[in-house]
């Protein structure tokens, strides 16, 4: 079999201590087709972003780039602007043959909260060889909003494949005729499932929220709790067009539904640099089951963390501004997204991060 690794096999992982850690796992740590990493104790302000690098340790370089370090013990908080490197829980011992990818977090992802995994002798982010043994690192860097964090918080989460199972178009197209993989509008394959912005909302004229540049602090601990016009204005439209400024942080939302049939997993992926100077800050991971028998029918609108770059830019509505790229499963997992377990995004329209009081 190769795939994505389903919740039971990452469980099996860590009672072999493949995935160990000196810190016990916790309830909802194991998601359908991920697992979520824990900061640790300490975090280093460095000088910039970094990779270990070829026959390198990020332990050796940090000494490079350290500028000075903060105990997590009982919060601390990181400042908006500012490049962090946070030592994670977990550590892993893979066997050959398989690899791993990480991504933040949802919620990460809608707090513009630059969040990526580095490992030793890294050249990538957010990519673990086959075989790594070693530490996993987040560097962390708030590009919207200062943060308050505490050790075991989860900004991370990390899939592990066995072998590349990544479906091509053909089999893309064929799936999308027995599971209907898109609805709200048609299915735009090519390297993955092409997916636009909704900038027609059926009901009034919000279609999406900008980041306020000078705000207070976000304690990640706390849910439900912030007034959202203290941290965000609203973007209201009635001509199906927006113009994004320069290096400011939208939150919009898709114009289709989504759907990740049971035995499937996806990840989010930039569509093309050539479409305009912008990007959607993928969080990443749609697990198994996300938009399957949501509320309201198939589907779940996927919401679109975006950042423009250089230049003005018109964003129009139905533009094609990302992709899926949806994997096979290894086995289908025993767990589904949404299925009698927290999961704070399915059946979603335009939504911010569950700091945000609703409604």
């Amino acid at each position: 079999m190769t795939g994505v690794l389903a919740n039971q096999q990452i469980r099996e992982l860590a009672e072999r201590g493949i995935i160990a850690s000196d810190t016990p796992f916790i309830d909802g740590q194991i998601q359908p087709a991920s697992l979520d990493l824990r900061l640790g104790h300490v975090a280093y302000r460095v000088r910039a972003s970094f990779l270990a690098g070829k026959r390198n340790r990020v332990e050796d370089r940090l000494a490079d780039f350290e500028m000075h370090r903060i105990s997590l013990e009982g919060g601390a908080v990181l400042e908006k602007g500012c490049v962090y490197l946070v030592p994670l829980m977990e550590r892993l011992h893979l066997p050959v043959g398989l690899s791993a990818v990480a991504n933040a977090k949802s919620s990460t992802g809608r707090l513009d909260l630059l969040t990526r995994i580095i490992t030793d002798e890294g050249t990538e982010f957010d990519r673990v060889g086959a075989g790594y043994t070693g530490p996993l690192y987040a560097e962390i860097c708030p590009r919207s909003f200062s943060v308050l964090v505490r050790p075991g918080m989860r900004l991370n989460q990390i899939r592990f494949r066995n072998g590349q199972s990544v479906l091509d178009d053909e089999t893309l197209t064929a799936l999308h005729e027995t599971d209907k993989l898109v609805t709200g509008g048609p299915a735009v394959i090519g390297d993955g499932l092409g997916f636009s912005v909704d900038l027609k909302p059926g009901d009034g004229d919000l279609v999406g929220y900008r980041a306020k540049p000078h705000t207070g602090v976000i304690d990640l601990d706390k849910l439900n709790h912030y007034a959202p016009s203290e941290f965000w204005e609203e973007l209201r439209t009635t001509k199906g067009r927006v113009i994004l400024d320069p290096d400011a942080f939208y939150i919009l939302v898709s114009r289709e539904a989504v759907h990740i049939p049971p035995g499937y997993a996806a990840e989010m992926a930039p569509f093309l640099a050539m479409v305009g100077e912008f990007r959607v800050h993928y969080a990443g991971f749609f697990d198994p089951g996300f938009g399957h028998d949501a509320a309201g029918g198939v589907g779940s609108r996927g919401v679109l963390e975006v950042r423009c770059h250089e230049a003005p830019f018109v964003l129009e509505h139905g533009q094609i501004v990302g992709r899926l790229v949806y994997e096979k499963m290894d086995e289908p997992p025993s767990q589904l997204y949404g299925a009698g377990i927290a999961s704070n995004y399915q059946g979603q329209g335009l939504k911010l991060s569950k700091h945000f009081k609703s409604g």
